[in-house]
């Protein structure tokens, strides 16, 4: 059974969806037992990243997580659910209503790195939404059997910049040249979202099943 996290925020059922769609039992939850004893995790999400935490903490997520990870449990991040795993992010909700270049909200601290607001760049509109492509890593087993630069669906005003670039599995371009993709053993995490994108997006949520059942190679 795979768990997806509930913390009340927007976008969660349509993942839900996306799993039912492939076949997967997956199921909806914020019971912590049940969340510990899946088989693997899907944290989603979109919104502030200062809310996010906030929701996770507030909802006795935090170490459950940091938990989850530790012990090599498959776990997936989307969108906000990967800007979360980083030490810190920028968009707090003063920092939405001033636009803010910083505002050190601190994130989960699983990956080094910060979550940064996209630049005002003439002809590119903030938040990012819509189609980009992702050009990915060889040997990423998330985009395993996908073509190269396909394009998925985004919907974000801030980007992740990961410390390690060996976490890096995908990169996209809109003004900067952002990691949209990593892969660090049982962790993966993507901030497009794979299902909102189509065929290939519910290919992608395949080879993440396969990667917790040890049937991709």
């Amino acid at each position: 059974m795979i768990a997806i996290i509930d913390y009340g925020v927007g976008n969660l059922r349509s993942v839900e969806k996306a799993f039912h769609a492939i076949g997967s039992d997956a199921i909806l939850t914020k019971d912590i037992d049940v969340i510990l004893s899946a088989a693997a995790v899907v944290l989603p999400g979109v919104g502030a990243f200062e809310d996010g935490m906030d929701n996770l903490r507030d909802n006795g997520l935090i170490d459950v997580v940091k938990t989850l990870i530790k012990r090599g449990t498959p776990f997936f991040g989307i969108c906000l659910g990967m800007q979360m795993l980083l030490e810190i992010g920028d968009e707090s909700n003063e920092a939405i209503a001033t636009k803010l270049d910083e505002k050190d909200i601190p994130g989960l601290g699983i990956l080094k790195g910060r979550v940064k607001r996209f630049p005002e760049t003439d002809g590119l509109k903030v938040p990012q939404m819509g189609w980009n492509t992702v050009s990915y890593k060889e040997g990423s087993r998330l985009f395993k059997s996908i073509p190269q630069d396909q394009f998925f669906y985004f919907v974000h005003s801030y980007y992740c910049d990961l410390s390690n670039v060996a976490d890096v599995s995908g990169v996209t371009d809109y003004g900067v040249l952002y990691h949209s993709a990593l892969e660090r053993g049982n962790l993966f995490a993507t901030q497009f979202h794979p299902e909102k994108s189509g065929e290939l997006g519910l290919k992608m949520l395949r080879n993440f099943v396969a990667i917790t059942e040890g049937t991709l190679f």
